[in-house]
């Protein structure tokens, strides 16, 4: 399985099925991948557990607590569940992330190839449109947030350096002093 995500937002899963006898799942080995909602119920154990569980351990586990999920990725999953088990008590093992190479399948046709070298927006079927401008919003609105937590973490940081600096041109030993650094700071915003 493929979760599609747009930062914390599941947005669509593929079920990429290898072909009769084949083992890889990759684009253009016959594969058969079937689209489903990000609220399939089929699903809905192995989603509820990643987004409200393992999600947030994410960036922690990779050593980048301080950096936001990525905004567009893939998590890849592989069932290691025995054939039929029931759904509540499958376990699923992420294969791979990716943030580096993701597509929206949905905008497959707008993309310029040898074959379709003036492929644009408009080749994209109106069907189709309203999901393309559906998860283009969400990127853009994560972006926006990603953005503003960006500029109020260096505007608070900015304020600590301007506060130390005061402390220090009355008394070296205040600007070093985080408990009245923390308490001053924390007075200047009530």
């Amino acid at each position: 399985l493929r979760y599609n995500m747009v930062s914390d937002t599941l947005v669509g899963i593929i079920h990429k099925k290898p072909k009769e006898g084949g083992i890889s799942a990759v684009g253009g080995t016959g594969s058969i991948y079937t689209y489903y909602g990000p609220k399939e119920k089929k699903f809905a154990n192995l989603t509820n557990n990643f987004l409200a569980l393992d999600l947030p351990k994410i960036m922690p586990a990779l050593g980048l607590e301080a950096e936001p999920i990525p905004l567009w990725w893939t998590s890849d999953f592989i069932n290691s569940s025995p054939p039929g088990t029931e759904a509540k008590d499958e376990k699923w093992i992420v294969g791979e992330f990716n943030c580096s190479c993701v597509g929206i399948s949905k905008c497959l046709p707008a993309y310029c190839k040898d074959d379709t070298p003036n492929a644009c927006y408009n080749d994209i079927p109106k069907k189709d449109l309203i999901e393309v401008k559906k998860i283009g919003s969400l990127v853009g609105r994560k972006a926006i947030g990603i953005l503003s937590k960006q500029a109020s973490q260096e505007k608070a940081n900015k304020a600590t350096e301007n506060l130390k600096e005061i402390l220090k041109s009355t008394d070296g030993k205040l600007a070093s002093n985080d408990a009245l650094i923390s308490k001053l700071l924390n007075w200047k915003r009530s």
